[in-house]
């Protein structure tokens, strides 16, 4: 229903997070709140987010589908590339792959990934994704992987997957000028993603790669409120006109593409608020 709804709303994309685990116990830093804590029970049900996509593909036609993001350590990459391609396949070419080395210790090790290594692994974690969706015999010979010719398929529906890649860091800039198709940055203040975008224009300068290659993307949460909210706020929190505002502001900075989530426990809830920036606040942008 949600997804069906988003759609008929006019919704360009549909995104899925990523954890396989919670623990009750977590002393990896969650670097997107101001306590370090992480938001959600260990209780939540949070869906795998390949299987759910493959069902949110049977129910639409034309949004976009994405993650947001995959946590390239949680899955080997060649079938993580493999289950990718089925779903772009399912979907006729809608699939999005945003990708990020993951935050928390607890759960990468948990799943046999290298935490202190997550950073290169990933980088040629990327590189064997592409692999596996380029034509022909697929082979790779690196630090962490390496294997003979194998057949990889089905290869992408369209020949590639845009891989739009998460984080925050200089590390992680230097990631998605290297290898991205897009930087996917999670809830940054408008300073913060300003100064991103300039570092990120300096990586590629460094690598002669033409910024405008890339997508911008924004992760925030939507909080719509009746009255102006005073003082300090994030983006995306507060009343039509402020988040309008903050729009413009994303649009000014060369922002393509935003990922609104609203964490309410009732899906009713959730349909509203997205309902409400429909008719409320895309008008004015």
């Amino acid at each position: 229903a949600f997804a069906r709804r988003m759609e008929a709303l006019g919704y360009d994309s549909l995104w899925a997070s990523d954890h396989v685990v919670i623990p009750y116990t977590i002393e990896s830093r969650y670097p997107y709140s101001d306590t370090g804590a992480f938001p959600l029970p260990p209780e939540a049900n949070f869906l795998e987010p390949l299987t759910t996509l493959g069902l949110v593909a049977a129910v639409t036609e034309r949004v976009k589908l994405g993650t947001t993001i995959l946590v390239l350590p949680h899955r080997h990459p060649v079938l993580a590339a493999k289950m990718l391609a089925t779903l772009d396949h399912l979907s006729d070419g809608r699939m999005i792959l945003g990708a990020g080395v993951g935050w928390m210790r607890e759960e990468i090790e948990l799943l046999g990934g290298p935490f202190d290594t997550r950073g290169t692994w990933s980088d040629e974690a990327i590189r064997v994704m592409r692999e596996c969706w380029s034509e022909g015999r697929t082979r790779y010979r690196g630090r962490f992987f390496s294997f003979d010719d194998v057949g990889a398929y089905p290869k992408p529906r369209r020949g590639h997957i845009p891989i739009w890649i998460g984080g925050h860091t200089p590390r992680a800039l230097r990631r998605v000028a290297e290898l991205g198709d897009g930087w996917h940055a999670a809830f940054p203040s408008v300073d913060a993603l300003e100064r991103g975008i300039a570092e990120l224009r300096a990586e590629c300068a460094r690598r002669q790669r033409s910024f405008d290659e890339l997508v911008i993307t924004v992760r925030a949460g939507l909080a719509i409120r009746s009255a102006p909210v005073e003082g300090p706020r994030r983006p995306l929190q507060g009343s039509p006109e402020q988040i309008a505002g903050d729009l413009h502001r994303y649009q000014d900075l060369g922002v393509d593409t935003l990922l609104m989530e609203a964490r309410y426990r009732d899906l009713d809830d959730t349909i509203a608020i997205f309902e409400t920036f429909a008719r409320d606040i895309r008008p004015r942008v």
